[in-house]
């Protein structure tokens, strides 16, 4: 393995310091790439004048916004370990993350004061982004850094809010910075004459990692909003101002729904990616009427994330598909035995290679529960692969259910009802039943302006369908779903 990496903004810097680095789209303000250098070595300098030191955690609580990327580089400079937070927690939920990671500092922006300063008793020091951040930084002295950044040293830790409960921080590693800029530049032709949109919640790895980072350790430019706008997306797509950018399925979502999604030419943006939850097929083929080519995709918080990703040119062919796994990505399909599974069945998706984190911050039981005996991360989603080697997503473990002795998996369902013309999307959970064992309920949130269908007809449109065992019995409307930053429906709290 590579034992280092070279500091990631003075190479920049040094190949072409008076590229566009960074900038805001609602601000117009940008940074070049040896600004962005300086500002991180200032910000450094300024995190040792607080007495932050090497292995010291950073937590930061903002929006989108340069700032954010300069202390991310910053702490890689100075050795300190940034963690951020997640600004939809209330600050009671924040607490017990704080006396899991115990920073030394907590650094916040405007839109977050509120919830800083009921967290002030639970950090040694605050420090506001807006109010003398700016000053202080460009006041301190450059800290002269580490112009190598050891491979296996930890950069970040991100707390997964999961869909299954208690949050636990995933280390992430230079290292995983690094294939995971391998595993998304190599598909879909990443360089750095490329522009990407940054939108998602910078506490998600999809925020940083997709395409975020990778476009600047490449040297591209980042666009910068402090959350999705699909109005300002469109003008920017229209304008041509971006070459590729990932979406969770409810940015898609709302792009088909848009008054203008039928008149702005979206080929002008090259690469649509899309993860973080299952991404309809009736969405797909939307996108493909308009000659987009979404290209799905797959990984986790632990695998850095990028692991999957849809060929374009098999999109329309291979609908449903997340693609083959990345050249530094390692893939197993496993049933319940610990043995590989024959070809075309469905088992337990585990990864393995350099992009996989080596385990979650003071949890031990945690990280030893995720991997097996011989290192390979088990992901608790279960896959499928098709004879021409591309794989399918088949649901959750915890979630999957079995009726009437049958395995029924939620995804498969959910695909299904998504595909009526009332509903914009389902989710499905097995719930007791006293003759079948469990039984499908399937809660439904509609399109604008419609109403639920009886249970009748769409238990009739089901069974058309699916076997009859899939067809849910139940059916429930809802206002919205509770999810995760990455889109996913947290199912336990349905």
């Amino acid at each position: 393995m590579i034992p280092c990496i070279f500091d990631i903004t003075a190479k920049r810097a040094e190949l072409a310091g008076s590229d566009i680095a960074l900038e805001e789209v609602a601000s117009g303000r940008t940074v070049t790439y040896a600004g962005l250098d300086e500002r991180a070595a200032r910000a450094a300098g300024l995190l040792l004048s607080l007495g932050i030191g090497a292995g010291d955690r950073v937590a930061i609580l903002c929006r989108n916004r340069i700032e954010f990327f300069e202390l991310l580089f910053a702490c890689a400079k100075m050795g300190a370990i940034l963690v951020p937070l997640n600004w939809r927690m209330p600050a009671a939920e924040i607490r017990p993350l704080l006396a899991d990671c115990t920073p030394g500092l907590l650094i916040f922006g405007e839109d977050d004061a509120g919830v800083a300063a009921e967290l002030a008793a639970d950090v040694p020091a605050l420090l506001g982004l807006d109010v003398g951040y700016v000053d202080q930084r460009d006041q301190s002295p450059c800290h002269p850094g580490r112009r190598q950044w050891p491979a296996d040293g930890i950069w970040y830790l991100l707390y997964t809010s999961g869909t299954t409960g208690k949050p636990k921080a995933v280390i992430y590693t230079f290292t995983m910075a690094m294939v995971n800029y391998i595993n998304i530049s190599q598909p879909i032709g990443l360089t750095g004459r490329d522009t990407t949109l940054n939108f998602l919640p910078l506490f998600h790895t999809a925020g940083i990692n997709l395409h975020t980072l990778p476009t600047l350790i490449v040297g591209g430019r980042v666009l910068i909003m402090p959350g999705f706008d699909a109005d300002v997306m469109l003008d920017l797509v229209a304008a041509g101002r971006i070459d590729a950018m990932f979406g969770v399925p409810a940015v898609y979502q709302m792009l088909a729904m848009h008054p203008r999604f039928a008149s702005v030419d979206l080929t002008r943006l090259r690469s649509w990616g899309c993860g973080g939850a299952p991404l309809p097929d009736l969405l797909v083929q939307r996108f493909l009427e308009r000659g987009v080519r979404v290209c799905n995709g797959m990984g986790m918080t632990e695998t850095g994330p990028t692991a999957f990703i849809m060929d374009p040119n098999r999109v329309a062919e291979k609908i449903g598909s997340v693609g083959k796994p990345q050249v530094l990505a390692g893939i197993r399909i496993v049933g319940p035995d610990g043995l590989d599974v024959e070809p075309g069945q469905a088992g337990e998706l585990w990864f393995g290679g350099p992009g996989i984190t080596p385990g979650y911050w003071n949890r031990p039981d945690a990280t030893a529960a995720a991997f097996s005996a011989d290192g390979w991360l088990k992901s608790g989603d279960l896959a499928r692969c098709d004879a021409d080697g591309f794989y399918y997503i088949v649901g959750r473990i915890k979630e999957m259910f079995i009726s009437g002795g049958e395995n029924v998996y939620p995804a498969e369902v959910e695909n299904v009802l998504a595909q009526h013309p009332a509903i914009l999307e389902a989710a499905v959970i097995g719930i007791p039943d006293e003759k079948w064992g469990e039984v499908g309920q399937a809660h439904i949130l509609l399109r604008p302006g419609q109403t639920l269908p009886s249970t009748e007809d769409l238990t009739r449109y089901c069974r058309e369908r699916l076997a009859p065992f899939k067809v849910p019995k139940r059916f429930v409307a809802v206002a919205d779903f509770p999810r995760t930053a990455a889109g996913k429906v947290q199912k336990h709290r349905l």
